[in-house]
């Protein structure tokens, strides 16, 4: 009996010795390795900037804010939360490091190596869970073809899909995440309570309306009406990055800042160039889009707290927002560059980067003011070029037509154009001529910074695709002795030209087999790519951060 027993013990024993191997096999990483990437950095602002009333204002958008974390956790992968919840069950110290990892990523995918799996064996749905994880491109297509009263709904950035026997529903946002979003708008009413500006109060109430009802529009076109504001919020449902099957879905996020008035007054004066940048796009003037608004703020915040979607892997370091068409030729869109951010990221990451990569004589110029003024050209560009546009005699919209090349194709348009653009800014007289020996590094090593996001990954592969594309043409050059990188100054403003009208003609013309080919060609780890990026491997690829809120909370 006791040679039974002992058997049945060690059986068990060794079960669970197996079970563990098994989890190690299916992690296969360096699970320090992977956490290390990510430098912890403090964010903090000069909450003195506030008044009491002010701060109770933050306090509840902090809260509101951290309803965003819940929600995107359960877009990004259905077993996310069951997940979640047994690693912080685990008293494994391995498992305190795979939950560490978990929290950056979002989910058990590595956002970096192409969403492999760092923790269990199964791989990510292309849908995320915006849909059901086995519905196929076909089967959505067809039902949607089949059934053309449904197609406004299905295609909707506020709606998931799901199965409801042998037939696809589309449920509203509002419905699916009832119980989240009716927390967040509790917050949102509170925090408007103690809004003395009314601005700010309007918008905080109609985006808790919107929360209800799934119609962000009128909370969007409140947002750009903010005026003589310290708090700069913004709450909802966005990007569609995570949504790799169509780019159609909608991830929730916050970011929640304070303004810093002194270098927002700075950048006024770039917001009047709008209307001068569409009219010097490269494109035919039938392509060209001077529907939308002329209003575009630009504001510089310091970062109080952001969740969801921005949160995930990579931190951003702008956003220019709102991305619904109807609101920008309305209103036009803001944009709003996140200056701690900006600084952590140009120490820790560019300078490194460029020690390593860049030639010497290119050293100098690889300057903070060119990797800040670049951000925001970028920012500006995703403000002009196509939007709406017109396909086989139909009205339709770029991101429609582009499908799950959009976000890519968007990114790596904005990049190119924010390098356009700054020249652009130059022979107006904006930037004085030397600034140009500042821009074209700063730009190039920032391409690596980027790549070592992940091509997979939309600014990744939009910034793989402007490195491949304008080596290929002779705008960068590769010293195979040195292993440095050096700018072409006779070709790279006229090879960058060439892209920009490549770009901005796929967008024009809806071309989503012509998308699909760019990044076919050029989204893909080159040789001297690789070479380049494995040199860099002892820097951190991002940071991780720390918010000051959270540590008096």
């Amino acid at each position: 009996m006791k040679a039974i027993l002992f058997s049945i013990v060690l059986f068990v024993l060794l079960l669970g010795s197996c079970k563990q191997q098994e989890k190690e096999q299916a992690v296969g990483v360096d699970i320090d390795k992977k956490v290390a990437q990510f430098s912890p950095t403090l964010l903090s602002y000069d909450a003195s900037i506030l008044d009491d009333r002010q701060k109770m204002v933050v306090e509840k958008l902090y809260q509101a804010a951290k309803v965003m974390d819940e929600i995107f956790l359960d877009q990004v992968y259905s077993d996310n939360k069951a997940i979640k919840a047994d690693l912080e069950k685990s008293k494994e110290p391995h498992d305190t490091k795979v939950l560490d990892y978990f929290n950056i990523m979002f989910g058990p995918f590595d956002r970096l190596e192409h969403n492999k799996p760092f923790y269990g064996n199964k791989e990510k749905p292309l849908g995320a869970n915006f849909y059901p994880e086995d519905m196929t491109k076909e089967e959505f297509e067809k039902w949607i073809t089949d059934h053309p009263d449904d197609r406004k709904a299905f295609t909707s950035e506020f709606t998931v899909i799901r199965r409801d026997g042998a037939s696809l529903v589309a449920i509203p946002y509002s419905e699916y995440y009832k119980e989240p979003l009716s927390r967040a708008a509790k917050f949102l009413r509170e925090a408007a309570e103690f809004a003395d500006n009314p601005t700010v109060k309007r918008y905080l109430e109609t985006r808790a309306t919107a929360f209800e009802t799934n119609d962000y529009f009128e909370s969007d076109m409140a947002w750009m009406d903010l005026k003589d504001h310290d708090i700069e919020i913004v709450i909802g449902p966005y990007e569609v990055y995570e949504d790799a099957l169509f780019n159609y879905k909608a991830s929730f996020e916050c970011f929640l800042t304070v303004r810093d008035p002194e270098e927002s007054a700075k950048l006024k004066v770039f917001a009047g160039y709008l209307n001068d940048m569409e009219k010097n796009l490269p494109i035919p003037d039938e392509y060209k889009n001077f529907n939308r608004g002329s209003h575009s703020p630009i504001v510089v915040v310091q970062e109080v707290f952001y969740s969801g979607d921005t949160k995930a892997g990579i931190q951003t370091i702008a956003f220019n927002l709102p991305n619904d068409e109807r609101v920008r030729e309305a209103k036009g869109s803001k944009k709003v560059m996140l200056k701690s951010l900006h600084e952590a990221k140009f120490e820790k990451q560019l300078i490194p980067i460029s020690k390593i990569i860049m030639d010497e004589n290119e050293l100098p110029h690889v300057t903070f003011n060119g990797f800040f003024n670049h951000t925001l050209m970028h920012e500006m560009s995703h403000g002009v070029g196509p939007g709406n546009i017109v396909k086989d005699g139909k009205k339709t919209d770029v991101k429609t037509e582009l499908q799950e090349t959009y976000s890519t194709i968007e990114e790596c348009k904005a990049d190119i154009l924010g390098m356009y653009n700054n020249i652009l800014m130059i022979k107006k007289g904006v930037y004085p001529k030397e600034f140009e020996h500042d821009i074209w590094p700063s730009f190039l090593a920032g391409i690596f910074r980027s790549i070592r996001f992940g091509i997979n990954e939309a600014h990744g592969g939009g910034n793989a695709i402007i490195f491949n594309y304008m080596f290929e043409n002779g705008a960068y050059l590769f010293d195979e002795k040195t292993e440095k990188l050096s700018v072409n100054y006779d070709k790279v403003y006229d090879v960058l030209t060439q892209l920009a009208t490549e770009l901005l003609t796929l967008q024009a013309k809806g071309d989503y087999a012509g998308a699909k080919g760019m990044i076919a060609k050029y989204a893909i780890m080159t040789p001297v790519m690789k070479q380049l990026v494995d040199k860099l491997s002892d820097i951190p690829v991002d940071i991780k951060p720390v918010f000051q809120i959270e540590s008096t909370n």
